[in-house]
Formats: structure tokens, C-alpha cells, sequence
């Protein structure tokens, strides 16, 4: 089968599109026949190996899992052992961050993180939805009316779904990107956007109840000075000097508000709340661009530079 692949860590010109094995299902897995795969920031980090907690679980040295690709639509080919409740032929999707596999004509998924995709959702936006919405998801709960909503990296494919999320729970929200999208994210109905390029958003003299960034740079004081009064903090990603300061940190440089990681409790509950949402209308992943699978590089290396705005979609079989 034709896939993607790499073996060291680097930027797009480590990958090759090859052909390789069919995969077997192992033991409580569902081999799918890859629809469509979005690309996620994800992906990005572990093709470079950084942050470094990505090395820690992908490979410290080299990557233990070849084909990258976690975002997937699929149709069920094979069952592995113990595998009950799924049909060859039905339509999936899931969030398999941590096995991958989906820049690649076939994959082998836990059937475990596994849903039936909801007719209503094409195979392009179903791909949008399970990391990126799950992430919109848990970085928006307990937003309340009138809540000031600071999401720093709000272009992305988790960024857009948030701010929608946020509008429709009535908070005033500041959207934070490059000036490539701060015109852009002003037509998605953000209240306000600051071009990180021009200006720091801890140093604008503001404050926020709830900030969602989705990679943290700066450390719990500059975080601090932001926070309103019981005001809530939750670092996305981010290197690992940085999320320890922020967890070990913010404790101390609190004055009654929470700093420190969203913890996304992934997995098929949230996976299938989330397409729910999106059959619904209450989300709407937005689709810069539908490419072919020998565009991988060019869409990592997009996603991974900041440039795309919300998501780009690899579809096998482009018609």
C-alpha cells in the first residue's frame, strides 16, 4: 500500500511516500481503508521531535511509529481479535494520537476510540473533528455570559472551533494569531484580535477570566498579570521547561486563579459528543484545503509554520 513515511526526526524532507506492507489488526484493533486524514500540529511535533515530551513517547532517538496521521475516516476492512460492534464497509472516525497511522492508504486503530460517523458528516469534515473539536470542547467548558475568552493560537482547526463554541456560550473573545489571519478570525465573529507580531497579549494592560493557548511561551508571572480575579489559565502545549514552570509555578504565583494544562480526557465519549455538535451546527471545522496523499510535507510543514487557517484535510482518493 502507498503511504508516507519517515524514519528520523526532521522537517518535510524526511518523509517519503513509499510503498510498504499491508498492516494487520492486532488484537482489539479495526484495520480501516483510510478516507480522509487530517493534518494536526501534532503531526508536526512528531516529525521534528520537539517538544520533548514527544520523543518521550514517540521515540527518544528515532520514531517507533512510522506513518504519521492521527486524525482518521475510514471504512472498516478487517476486525482484529476480540473486536465486536463494528461491520466491514461502516464509515469511522477517531482520535489515535497515540498509534497514527493515517497518511496512508490503510490503518490498523484501537477499536476502542473508535465511532460510527453520523451520515450528516462528510468525510473531510468528520477528519476535522476529533482532536481539533475535542480540544474546542474541553478548552470552552463552564465559559459563562459575558466571560472575557483569551485563545491564543485562535486560527487553527481547535482555535476556529472554540471561538464559536465561546460566541455561542456569550463570552467576549480575543483571538490571538499572526497578521495573516487577524482579518480572517474578525469575520468568524471574534470580538477582538491581537497580531502577536505586533504585540505581547500579557503586556496590552488587560485581564481575562479564562485564557486557552495553544502553545505556551510564556512562564506563571507574565500569566498571572492577566488572569482576572478566580480567572483560569490552561496550557494546550508547549516545551517542557515551560509547562513545568507553568504547573510547578502558577501555585505560587496565584492570587485565587487556576494556572496550568487542559487535560482533554480523549477517547470515544468525546469523540462522538463532538461530531453530535457538528450534525447539530453548533461547530463547523474550517477546510482551507483538500490535498492528495503526496502532499503530506507541504501540508506539515503549513500547519507546523502557523500558515493554514483552521485545517487542511489529506484525502486518499480525490475525485
Amino acid at each position: 500500500m502507498k503511504a508516507v513515511v519517515y524514519d528520523r526526526y526532521g522537517g518535510p524532507e524526511v518523509l517519503q511516500l513509499s510503498d510498504i506492507d499491508l498492516p494487520e489488526p492486532a488484537k482489539g484493533q479495526i484495520r480501516v481503508r483510510v478516507l480522509a486524514s487530517a493534518v494536526n500540529l501534532s503531526d508536526w511535533e512528531y516529525l521534528v521531535g520537539s517538544p520533548l515530551w514527544v520523543r518521550m513517547i514517540g521515540g527518544l532517538f528515532s520514531p517507533k511509529v512510522p506513518v504519521l496521521g492521527s486524525d482518521i475516516v475510514g471504512l472498516v476492512d478487517k476486525l482484529g481479535a476480540g473486536v465486536s460492534g463494528f461491520e466491514i464497509g461502516q464509515r469511522v472516525m477517531g482520535d489515535y494520537v497515540m498509534t497514527r497511522g493515517g497518511f496512508a492508504e490503510y490503518a490498523c486503530v484501537p477499536a476502542n476510540e473508535t465511532v460510527v460517523v453520523p451520515d450528516a458528516l462528510s468525510d473531510e469534515v468528520a477528519a476535522c473533528l476529533p482532536q481539533a473539536g475535542g480540544i474546542a470542547v474541553a478548552g470552552t467548558a463552564d465559559l459563562q455570559q459575558g466571560a472575557r475568552f483569551l485563545i491564543n493560537g485562535a486560527g487553527g482547526g481547535s482555535g476556529t472551533m472554540a471561538l464559536q463554541l465561546a460566541k455561542a456560550a456569550g463570552a467576549y473573545v480575543t483571538a490571538v494569531d499572526n497578521k495573516k489571519k487577524v482579518a480572517w478570525l474578525k469575520t468568524l465573529g471574534a470580538d477582538e484580535v491581537i497580531d502577536y507580531h505586533k504585540f505581547n497579549f500579557t503586556e496590552v494592560g488587560r485581564e481575562w477570566d479564562k485564557i486557552l493557548d495553544m502553545v505556551a511561551t510564556r512562564g506563571p508571572a507574565e500569566i498571572s498579570r492577566v488572569l482576572a480575579e478566580g480567572g483560569d489559565y490552561m496550557a494546550l502545549g508547549g516545551g517542557v521547561p515551560t509547562l513545568l514552570a507553568l504547573v510547578l509555578g502558577g501555585r505560587f504565583c496565584s492570587r485565587n486563579h487556576s494556572i496550568g494544562m487542559l487535560l482533554v480526557p480523549s477517547g470515544r465519549a468525546l469523540t462522538k459528543s463532538v461530531a453530535q455538535l457538528a450534525v447539530e451546527g453548533k461547530i463547523a471545522p474550517h477546510l482551507e484545503e483538500v490535498l492528495p496523499l503526496s502532499s503530506v510535507p507541504e501540508a506539515l510543514l503549513r500547519t507546523g509554520q502557523g500558515d493554514v487557517l483552521g485545517k487542511i484535510v489529506i484525502k486518499h482518493r480525490l475525485t
